[in-house]
């Protein structure tokens, strides 16, 4: 599916139609952010909240209430912490992964050091906590609290799972269910919930969301053996180097003869790593059709989010949710 006019940039579309609600969000996270008694908490923060993210789960929760008629002040604090709750993971991630880049510049971990970034991550947990008890919505504070969790666990699963072989592609959706999907569904979801939308309408909400983080996760991990620096915004082959058994590696191992299977083995399991491995790796992708595979299964996964906005009012905003599934894949055209 190439790029057209329609689809090119959804998200900015969606940008500007609730810009003055973003400005809020932002607004309120700048404010939540800061720290009268430890100055390392807005140096860090700021160095990733002000990196230039699209800011794309907290407009979902906007445009998801919107969408069904909200009109009061709370979506802005359910936006908010919803970016927290992603932001904390992000800082967390960097020092699992011994990451380097994220968004095209040096990790809060490499600026700073790990106790800084996970302990500044535990504070944006606890702040979003905060943020998710003021609108007064137990059932709001259901759903952010179980993703919350949810991506706890689907981050503790992708330890052990992803530099296993026998990790299939069920145990796979999993962890991208855990660790990305959660957070997008429950997004969209409490837009629904905090607009009091009827529950056929919640549930449509909530699967755009978790498949759009689906589409959105297995694209990621199709970039990383495919995409530019500068477009993904880390390194390429990062994944390969952190041995994390992702998509288009599970679909390559499921059709490896004996020498092939051999070869995951040495640079997943037991990451014994060496010059022209990431190259092989990409030409044995290549022989099993692994890329275009998983691409077909994101493609899917974007048609699922597009069918549950059938579901929702007519309106430019779910066509914007629509169209913003399609760009979602199109960056993998």
């Amino acid at each position: 599916m190439g790029v057209n006019e329609n689809v090119q940039k959804p998200l900015d579309r969606l940008s500007e139609k609730l810009a003055a609600e973003m400005e809020a969000v932002n607004a309120l996270i700048r404010a939540r952010m800061s720290s009268r008694h430890a100055p390392r908490i807005p140096e860090v923060t700021a160095h990733l909240v002000e990196a230039g993210g699209k800011r794309l789960r907290p407009m979902l929760t906007l445009a998801a209430a919107r969408l069904v008629g909200y009109d009061g002040p709370y979506h802005v604090h359910l936006a908010a912490t919803v970016e927290f709750i992603h932001t904390a993971t992000l800082l967390h991630d960097d020092v699992v992964d011994e990451s380097r880049q994220r968004r095209g510049r040096a990790t809060a971990n490499l600026l700073w050091d790990n106790k800084s970034s996970v302990l500044v991550g535990d504070y944006l947990f606890a702040r979003s906590f905060q943020l998710m008890v003021e609108p007064g919505n137990m059932r709001t504070l259901e759903i952010l609290a179980n993703a919350s969790a949810t991506i706890a666990e689907g981050e503790v699963l992708q330890l052990t799972a992803s530099q296993d072989l026998a990790t299939d592609e069920n145990v796979y959706l999993q962890v991208v269910r855990g660790k990305t999907a959660a957070l997008f569904s429950a997004a969209t979801e409490v837009g629904g919930v905090i607009a009091g939308a009827p529950e056929a309408q919640v549930q449509a909400l909530h699967d755009y969301g978790d498949a759009l983080g689906i589409a959105f996760q297995i694209v990621d991990d199709l970039l990383d053996y495919g995409g530019a620096t500068q477009t993904i915004g880390k390194n390429v082959g990062d994944d390969f180097r952190e041995r994390k058994l992702t998509l288009p590696v599970i679909k390559a191992v499921a059709k490896a003869d004996a020498d092939e299977r051999a070869f995951w083995v040495r640079v997943i399991e037991e990451g014994d790593q060496r010059d022209g491995d990431l190259e092989h790796a990409l030409q044995l992708l290549s022989r099993h059709g692994a890329m275009q595979a998983a691409r077909a299964d994101a493609l899917d996964w974007a048609e699922r989010a597009k069918a549950a906005l059938s579901l929702l009012p007519r309106d430019p905003i779910r066509d914007m949710l629509s169209d913003l599934a399609d760009f979602v894949v199109s960056r993998v055209a």
